[in-house]
């Protein structure tokens, strides 16, 4: 059995296209990075400690973490505290090429592997009006870079180079082929 080690709805969707057999068991793990550590590096340490976590708990299933980060000039852009944090990390992003990376971990039998995806991203100028209207959806509060691609965000994004799915918080064609899905 697969458990996804994740309570965000976009994974579930995501991972449903792989596979129809799984459960969801949020780890609730206390996340730690070392400091100094590399921007890209950030989400399989910590795709990796949901699954582990969670493979505690589970240790006969195989068990799928993953982690999302927004990365400008190697500052790391999560999910916002508040509104103002959110219009910060928009306004940074404006007119701006950026990188998303999402580390998928799979933990099973007491050891874990990991990747990372890698998707570039091309935001539009945005206007202060723009960003404001967008914040009041109210849908960039729980993701991380404050936008969500596959939603109203989409209309900031101006192209990308790389996987749309990843963008979105998991790679599928290569989380499928990192199973042996395919």
């Amino acid at each position: 059995m697969y458990i996804l080690a994740s309570g965000s709805p976009r994974r579930k969707e995501l991972l449903s296209l792989i596979t129809d057999e799984f459960e969801i068991l949020v780890s609730g793990c206390d996340e730690f990075v070392p400091d100094g550590t590399p921007a890209e590096k950030v989400p399989a340490i910590l795709a990796e400690q949901k699954a582990l976590a969670v493979s505690k708990l589970r240790p006969n299933d195989t068990v799928i973490g993953s982690d999302t980060v927004v990365v400008l000039n190697n500052e790391i852009f999560g999910k916002p505290k508040d509104k103002s944090h959110a219009h910060s990390m928009l306004k940074a992003l404006s007119g701006k090429k950026h990188f998303v990376y999402t580390g998928v971990a799979v933990a099973e039998n007491g050891s874990v592997r990991s990747f990372v995806q890698k998707t570039e991203v091309e935001f539009y100028e945005l206007s202060d009006e723009t960003i404001e209207k967008y914040i009041s959806t109210g849908e960039p509060m729980d993701k991380a870079g404050a936008y969500g691609i596959q939603g109203k965000g989409s209309v900031l994004v101006k192209g990308i180079v790389g996987d749309y799915f990843n963008v979105m918080g998991l790679p599928v064609a290569e989380t499928a082929r990192f199973l042996n899905l395919l």
